[in-house]
């Protein structure tokens, strides 16, 4: 994380401790809690890319709180069944959730939900943002760089494919991104999940993918993929030789996995509040920074109304996406 971002980042930490306590409300409710565990659901099973963060921020806040965070994987439904369970829970505080950007896509995607991400959760904070990067299998791809790589896109339509986590997944909606981007027409073959589909882009059975930095960066070092661009406004110190998209031609593509916390709306905002600061701090210690840093992260949005802006951002984003490229789910 850049020296300005860490020194933003603790500012806002200490001004909203300092705030925190002055908050007459706070007392009662939030210093007295927790007394028992606290629970975070995870909305995707154990193992995935929620967890790389879920796990040691919970582990920190455990430590901060004197009480367990205890993760609560409860994959099905791309995501969705965690979070119908989080947003039900007893709003008490000893429920969070974990969410990811697959819930800024969901409404837009998928036709029934039982829950609003916007209003039946109090957001926290946007405790990792992770860039995707382009990326491509070097024998199926000979294209070196992104814009040789469009160009043999338009001259062959259809005749690339990217792989994704599934339909509807932002793997998916990242790659239908770029095609309107860039204007090409690539081929999509959805995957039960990232894992499966990075393996079938290593071995030479796809051509392209748009993934995660985190899950990629250590297949790019090794030379089993090839990077083309990474998808953010800066390039990544992971990866300081690859270009931005925009950087590479492509304008306006931007694409981040990115991981937040939210309570349930009800739950009594002086333990929000708490909670608030507390993830702030946790953030901020430097076995946790080194996590985030390893997988190419960085800390988000990191107040409530920060985080509600940049929902409502991203949701009328993946909105037009998937209603450019026709995608719904029942």
């Amino acid at each position: 994380m850049p020296a300005s971002d860490v020194r933003r980042h603790m500012k806002f930490v200490f001004t909203l401790a300092c705030a925190a306590l002055a908050l007459p409300g706070i007392g009662a409710d939030a210093q007295s809690w927790p007394t028992k565990a606290v629970i975070m659901v995870v909305p995707f099973p154990a193992g995935g890319g929620t967890d790389a963060f879920a796990r040691p921020l919970s582990a920190m806040l455990s430590k901060q709180l004197g009480k367990q965070v205890v993760i609560d994987n409860r994959g099905g439904a791309g995501g969705n069944l965690g979070a119908s369970i989080a947003a039900h829970a007893t709003p008490d505080g000893y429920t969070i959730f974990m969410g990811a950007v697959h819930h800024a896509i969901a409404p837009s995607v998928y036709k029934k939900l039982d829950y609003s991400i916007e209003k039946d959760f109090a957001p926290i904070a946007v405790v990792a943002v992770v860039p995707q990067v382009i990326v491509v299998n070097p024998k199926r791809v000979t294209q070196n760089d992104l814009k040789s790589f469009i160009e043999y896109a338009k001259k062959n339509p259809g005749k690339l494919n990217y792989g994704s986590a599934g339909n509807g997944t932002s793997h998916h909606l990242a790659g239908e991104l770029f095609k309107i981007a860039a204007g090409v027409d690539l081929a999509h073959v959805p995957y039960k999940g990232a894992g499966p589909a990075l393996q079938d882009l290593i071995a030479g059975q796809i051509d392209a993918m748009f993934d995660g930095l985190g899950s990629s960066a250590q297949h790019i070092k090794a030379g089993t993929i090839k990077a083309l661009a990474v998808a953010a406004p800066e390039r990544s110190p992971a990866l300081p030789d690859v270009p931005t998209a925009a950087q590479a031609g492509v304008k306006g593509y931007e694409v981040s996995t990115w991981y937040a916390l939210w309570a349930p709306a009800a739950a009594p905002k002086p333990i929000v509040d708490r909670l608030v600061v507390e993830v702030g701090k946790a953030l901020a210690v430097p076995e946790v920074k080194n996590v985030w840093q390893s997988q190419g992260a960085a800390i988000g949005a990191s107040n409530p109304k920060e985080m509600a802006a940049f929902l409502s951002a991203e949701i009328a984003k993946w909105a037009k996406v998937a209603k450019s490229a026709q995608i719904q789910i029942d």
